[in-house]
């Protein structure tokens, strides 16, 4: 695991120093403590930053071919690398190391720009073909990594994060208005944009090609078109439990040690199992909890979690948090680089630093849930049918007016039912991707235009540009398209890297290995979910590996009860960083619209949790990197808020 950063002269000699460059890599050094390389010629500067796993002692970065005309840098694992060596050994290449990247240089060798196709695994890498004058840069198929790029002054840069390329002279730091925009509506930027203006992001399973100063985008990998419906249930379920035993057992690759994060869920459960098949010791997991706080029994997991340590004997350890790490916001905001309206950031990085402290790569079960059907808001063919069948005029006319004024509040059982209920009535009367598009979003584009100073005329939809890229007509394979280009890997991903990297912890996710997730683009959705039970088939899957009670338990969201500590312990902390006059100083939103917002918060007139983070997160964002605020500093006046 490293990152990897760059500069191209587009039109000849790099004019950026090799110093410049080690600053870049000097910003990112969590992802990388181990080791470091630089090369450059006259027209590239490549650099890393290297997190050891694999060949500990070797695989020093940049990595060159024999004949010392192609190298390579890589963030991340390629998983089918030994296969591929055997493969080009065969073939009389000859290898200095054991290291997973050296395959890339030969690969491509015998290949060209097709090798990374035969690529498994999650990367993000930059190969220069010196003799061809050629760059390429990549991310893979999922987007599990990713990669920032940008032109400035006749030069193409590139970066795991985003602030390495803030470090290049000439490089200004500024909001783009398009993307603010898209991030108020979904809590995210989705590439290419990202919240920085000039600086773009690869998508999922695609490379920037420069050869000879000219620019293309490649797109190497993506999903098979479409459902396969000859495929009997007992087939599937035998593929599925084949697959994600080989997926498991494949990432266990590890010169270092190795764990395992366990939320109690059917999808991190499913990977503890079968890691402790392949173990020849217990598997060490680690767990998160709530204590002493609102909404904590709710968000609290960790019985689950125990149940599953116990059935499988590992070494289990478990962190229990309170609501003042909020005061750790300004560091998770530099590290994430863009604001992400998601609770799951807060809690990814406390476990993965508890988790650190023991091991260095985890696996997560990030992904399950998008492949399998796992989602409530998956249930919306299956109970559209059903409300469908209830006379228009009751639903019009009583149904609609009551569920306007139910109270919401995502932290209370009930009124979480509710929340749900009142979003799935109120979408009745929209076309099914607008439905999808209201359920998923933060603020609607009717909020916006009044929360936006100027009206937020550029408005972007990800989930409408999703499906209209969506090649299939099965309606839940739609959906896992749609996910898969946008929440899976620029919030879910994307923050599960920048936390676990955070740590120097190396984080990968079995369950999105291509082979799976090809295998599970194919169910159709009748069985994808079947009478309204989702995951249907990787439950049959399971069944005999999981307890029931795990099986067929309640899903729970994997993050904090913020939205109930924007009420009661946090509540003086959002009135600081959201107060009118702050509002009215950055001059981005509409002071009235954000202190609308927490008050029917705070009166459960609506859940307004995503949008409160979202918004402070907006702020911390603006502090930290227009604003030039240190992180120590933006800490210390959060700390002093709480304490008041």
């Amino acid at each position: 695991m490293c990152g990897i950063y760059g500069v191209l002269g587009l039109n000849g000699p790099a004019r950026t120093g090799v110093d410049v460059i080690g600053r870049m890599g000097d910003l990112m050094v969590h992802r990388g403590p181990d080791d470091s390389g630089i090369y450059a010629d006259e027209q590239v500067r490549l650099g890393m930053r290297r997190l050891s796993i694999i060949d500990v002692s070797g695989g020093h970065q940049p990595i060159k071919n024999e004949a010392g005309d192609i190298v390579v840098v890589c963030n991340g694992e390629i998983y089918n690398f030994r296969a591929l060596r055997a493969e080009l050994v065969r073939k009389g290449h000859h290898f200095g190391s054991h290291s997973d990247t050296e395959v890339l240089v030969h690969l491509y060798e015998e290949e060209g720009e097709k090798f990374l196709g035969r690529l498994e695994g999650m990367f993000a890498l930059a190969l220069w073909d010196r003799p061809n004058r050629k760059l390429i840069v990549a991310r893979d198929a999922l987007g599990i990594k990713p990669l920032y790029f940008g032109e400035v002054a006749g030069e193409l840069v590139f970066a795991s994060e985003a602030k390495s390329l803030l470090a290049l002279p000439g490089f200004r730091c500024e909001l783009d208005p398009v993307s603010l925009g898209g991030f108020l509506g979904f809590g995210y930027v989705a590439a290419p944009r990202s919240m920085f203006r000039g600086i773009q992001k690869l998508e999922p399973g695609q490379a920037l090609v420069v050869e000879h100063g000219r620019s293309r985008m490649h797109k190497f990998w993506s999903l098979p078109a479409d459902v396969d419906t000859t495929v009997s249930e007992a087939d599937w379920v035998e593929r599925i439990r084949t697959e994600v035993e080989r997926s498991v057992h494949d990432q266990m690759v590890s010169d270092v040690p190795i764990g395992a994060f366990l939320s109690g869920g059917i999808d991190s459960s499913a990977i503890v199992a079968c890691m402790s098949r392949h173990s020849p010791h217990p598997v060490r997991t680690y767990s998160i909890g709530f204590k002493g706080s609102s909404g904590a029994e709710l968000y609290n997991e960790l019985p689950h979690a125990q149940a599953v340590a116990q059935a499988f004997g590992t070494q289990h350890r478990e962190i229990l948090v309170q609501p003042d790490v909020v005061s750790l916001l300004p560091l998770l905001a530099w590290h994430l680089d863009e604001p992400i309206a998601d609770a799951a950031f807060i809690t990814t990085y406390l476990v993965a630093k508890f988790a650190r402290e023991d091991v260095t790569v985890i696996l997560s079960g990030v992904g399950g849930d998008e492949l399998f059907g796992g989602y409530r808001r998956y249930l919306d063919g299956h109970l559209r049918s059903r409300y469908r069948s209830v006379p228009q005029i009751i639903r019009r006319g009583l149904i609609e007016p009551l569920a306007k004024r139910l109270p919401s509040d995502r932290h209370h059982r009930l009124l979480n039912e509710l929340r749900l209920a009142r979003a799935f009535v109120l979408a009745d009367h929209l076309p099914f991707p607008e439905r999808y598009s209201q359920f998923m979003q933060v603020f609607s584009a009717a909020e916006r235009a009044t929360l936006l100073l100027g009206g937020g005329k550029e408005q972007l939809d990800y989930i409408a540009q999703a499906f209209a890229n969506t090649r299939s007509r099965d309606q839940l394979r739609q959906l896992m398209d749609v996910d898969l280009a946008t929440q899976l890997p620029e919030d879910l991903l994307m923050l599960t890297d920048k936390m676990t990297m955070a740590t120097s912890l190396e984080c990968r996710v079995p369950l999105l290995d291509q082979g799976l997730v090809a295998l599970a683009a194919r169910i159709p959705a009748p069985l994808r979910m079947k009478n309204g039970e989702l995951k249907y088939l990787l439950k049959r899957a399971l069944i005999g590996q999981l307890p029931d009670e795990i099986l067929y338990r309640k899903k729970r969201g994997f993050g904090a009860p913020v939205g109930a500590w924007f009420k009661q312990e946090l509540a003086r902390l959002v009135d600081h960083v959201l107060s009118a006059s702050a509002v009215r100083k950055r001059g981005l939103l509409n002071p009235d619209v954000v202190t609308a917002t927490i008050a029917e918060h705070r009166a459960s007139g609506a859940d307004r949790t995503d949008h409160l983070l979202g918004l402070l997160g907006l702020e911390i964002w603006c502090r930290l990197y227009l604003d030039r605020v240190s992180p120590d500093d933006l800490a210390s006046e959060l700390q002093d808020c709480l304490r008041a």
